[in-house]
């Protein structure tokens, strides 16, 4: 016998022997380890190649979501830019809507509407700008109102835009009439911004709420403007007049349109004063 014979025979026995001891059972827990090893190691490739999968596409899922943020926070801007814009018409149809009601409510004057565009940056005076001048006919000494009340007086004038001394100014003092009371004053600004009055004889009854209202004397402004209500009093005998704080009728701190009224002249009786 030769010996590659001899090989084939010894082959066919070792192969015929590994399958009697498969069938015969002897292999089961030697095959189970092998495939619980086997699925193990499965296993840990699986989890290894997730995380260098995440690891690799992480950097582009930053930037996408970075730049899905970006445009999310663009579009909340102009949406609020937008509600912003629409609050702010609706304002504006507002205050124009309760113009045009105190304009028709007293047709005794001529009107000209006038943006608020500018405020004197010292603290000591107090000015507003406007956006009408002498090219709308805007002269100096024109009374400006809102439908709330008197809001001051043309102070100067150029082209396109005027300067407006509030009621609060401290150089500002008007003559009023206070209608409870049917009795004269005179109002006064100040520094701080408040508004006073004084010159209220010893025997007049004020009391706190009384209307005040332009009287009309020494030729400033037209008269029965409204300017706001008396709050507190000061009375002391020695003294000769009453003195009290008022509550402003106009809000100046939200002051956006007025109306100036254009068909008033301011008269100066200073040279005809003893």
């Amino acid at each position: 016998m030769n010996s590659r014979s001899l090989q084939t025979i010894i082959i066919f026995l070792v192969v015929g022997g590994i399958l009697a001891l498969a069938l015969g059972g002897f292999f089961g827990s030697t095959s189970r380890q092998f495939n619980s090893a086997l699925i193990e190691m499965q296993t840990w490739i699986s989890s290894r190649y997730l995380g260098f999968q995440d690891f690799v596409t992480a950097p582009r899922d930053i930037v996408s979501l970075r730049s899905r943020n970006a445009e999310l926070e663009s579009q909340i801007s102009q949406l609020q830019a937008q509600v912003i814009e629409l609050q702010q018409r609706v304002n504006d149809t507002d205050i124009l809507a309760a113009l045009v009601d105190f304009s028709r409510s007293n047709p005794e004057s001529t009107y000209k509407a006038a943006s608020v565009i500018g405020r004197d940056p010292s603290p000591f005076l107090h000015y507003i700008i406007i956006n009408r001048g002498s090219n709308d006919d805007i002269r100096r000494g024109m009374p400006v109102v809102t439908n709330q009340g008197l809001v001051g007086r043309v102070d100067a004038v150029i082209a396109d835009a005027a300067r407006i001394q509030l009621i609060t100014d401290p150089a500002s003092a008007i003559n009023v009439y206070l209608q409870n009371a049917e009795a004269d004053a005179v109002l006064f600004g100040s520094v701080t911004g408040d508004i006073s009055l004084d010159m209220i004889s010893q025997d007049t009854p004020v009391e706190a709420g009384d209307l005040i209202l332009t009287s009309g004397l020494g030729g400033g402004y037209p008269s029965d403007l409204p300017l706001g209500q008396v709050v507190t009093l000061r009375s002391l005998e020695f003294e000769l007049f009453q003195q009290a704080t008022v509550q402003p009728a106009v809000d100046f701190t939200r002051l956006e349109i007025v109306l100036v009224i254009t068909n008033f002249r301011p008269v100066d009786i200073s040279p005809l004063e003893p």
